[in-house]
């Protein structure tokens, strides 16, 4: 596979979300400018101003890139991200990153600082090199792909950050909240490698980040960086058990508990178990909510994103030890 070109004279045309608040775009936004004056790299900025503006920006940033020779860069959290990779990938052009979010766990395995003026040093002197995709009913996920509890929990997240602000503490907070209130239970029919098993699960989490899985405990972890993702179902179970879980999660210890059902898979395919299941339902992208037709297809997608990153990615390899 050869590297899209992505030298030092490649446009830069940059998807910024300003939802994150005034004060925060302005200031990636004269770090970017900055930056780019300096290294006297043309720059092109699209300001996403409203959630249904996302999609189009980020087509018409693509458009403009391929058209110039030029890198296609996203300023903001893991779905704006998302949502940028799903208009980028495919499109031979080379993608960066400069993270916005609370979490940015698909930068921090890519070894992206958090810093926006660290992270324009990164994007102007690196390369572009290949990155692993997931694809749910061609959906793109870069970090995981859920439903059920874990995407009403995201749902819900959203509405509690939204009151009281953005920080982990509070996505924690909401996640026992939702965990505490009960949850539905879902009989799914999963295939893959040649098997097919039956479950009654109140989630199930698809994962293709590295270092969230190190971070929860998933044993699996290592599998996405040889081609594969990692499935996570929870055995049916009751409110107290399933905070026991979370708290297992928050510790690092998720994979060691009997109710947690994980392995690795290329491409998996989920229906409902019973004919007259459901026939659509919420799927959870990279902390996006969005309806999607049963059977779901997950699986890795042929083609990677080429993201301009570091060779080794230093977080990633120091959860590793």
């Amino acid at each position: 596979m050869q590297p899209p070109p992505a030298g030092p004279d490649a446009p830069l045309f940059i998807v910024l979300n300003a939802g994150s608040g005034r004060d925060n775009a302005d200031e990636a936004r004269q770090a970017i400018e900055a930056a780019c004056t300096q290294a006297g790299r043309r720059f092109r900025i699209f300001l996403i101003d409203g959630p249904d503006r996302i999609k189009p920006l980020a087509r018409e940033a693509v458009e403009r890139a391929r058209a110039a020779g030029g890198v296609v860069v996203v300023a903001g959290g893991d779905g704006t991200i998302n949502a940028v990779a799903q208009a980028t990938l495919g499109s031979g052009c080379a993608f960066g990153v400069l993270p916005q979010g609370t979490f940015n766990y698909f930068s921090r395995t890519h070894g992206i600082p958090r810093d926006t003026a660290e992270a324009m040093k990164n994007l102007l002197t690196e390369q572009p090199r290949p990155v692993q995709v997931g694809l749910v009913n061609d959906r793109v996920f870069l970090v995981n792909a859920s439903l059920g509890l874990y995407a009403e929990l995201l749902e819900e997240r959203e509405t509690y950050k939204s009151r009281y602000g953005r920080s982990r503490l509070i996505a924690f907070f909401a996640g026992l909240l939702t965990v505490m209130r009960g949850h539905q239970t879902w009989r799914l029919r999963m295939a893959w490698h040649g098997q097919e098993r039956d479950i009654r699960t109140p989630t199930l989490f698809v994962g293709n980040n590295a270092l969230q899985m190190q971070q929860v405990g998933i044993a699996e972890a290592e599998a996405l960086e040889n081609g594969q993702l990692a499935a996570i179902a929870l055995k049916e179970t009751g409110p107290l058990a399933m905070l026991g879980l979370l708290v297992r999660g928050a510790m690092g210890r998720l994979g060691q508990a009997d109710q947690v059902l994980s392995f690795p898979f290329e491409s998996m395919t989920v229906k409902a178990a019973r004919t007259r299941g459901a026939r659509r339902l919420k799927v959870a992208t990279d902390g996006e909510i969005g309806w999607m037709d049963m059977p779901l297809l997950f699986r890795v997608s042929p083609e990677p994103l080429w993201l301009i990153r570091p060779e080794v990615a230093p977080e990633l390899e120091a959860a590793k030890e």
